[in-house]
């Protein structure tokens, strides 16, 4: 399954879709602006919160969190020694971990469980600017957790290099 996030409005306190590969409207990201940490809720079209994804407060190294029906569903923070690429490590809640390696400030990177690619984020399959696909690429894997796994592991990218 392929999806498409609009990159250029990809902010904190922004709403935006994300579509298929046909161009329905299957997700929206829902910035919530005005709190204290980064908050965004990853909802299906009917509006029901599917992941919930925030900011740690007290941690040594930025991390993001997602929760499903207010359980705990992921932590996401990068690796201590990741020199030439991005590497993020992604703490299931079940205690398995998912790899996320690649270029991500270039959107160019996959998410892998146990060396078994799940997905691929790229920019290199569009034609339109400011957009770029996550391509779920195994059969049993959950879209909305790897969709927010992408929204957690850019937002992090970005805001190492603004510091």
């Amino acid at each position: 399954m392929r999806f498409l996030v609009y990159d250029r409005l990809l902010g904190f306190g922004d709403d935006y879709w994300i579509e298929d590969g046909r161009g329905s409207k299957v997700f929206l990201v829902d910035g919530k602006a005005l709190r204290v940490r980064d908050t965004w809720e990853l909802k299906d079209t009917q509006g029901r919160v599917l992941v919930d994804i925030h900011q740690k407060m007290l941690a040594l190294r930025d991390t993001m969190v997602l929760q499903r029906g207010g359980e705990p569903l992921a932590t996401i923070r990068r690796k201590r020694l990741s020199l030439l690429r991005n590497h993020y490590r992604v703490s299931l809640a079940d205690g398995n971990e998912l790899d996320v390696s690649g270029k991500v400030l270039d959107r160019e990177f996959a998410v892998e469980y146990d060396g078994e690619l799940l997905a691929v984020v790229s920019r290199r399959w569009l034609t339109v600017r400011d957009t770029y696909g996550v391509d779920v690429v195994h059969e049993d894997a959950d879209p909305a957790l790897l969709i927010a796994v992408a929204v957690c592991v850019i937002h992090l990218a970005e805001k190492e290099r603004e510091d």
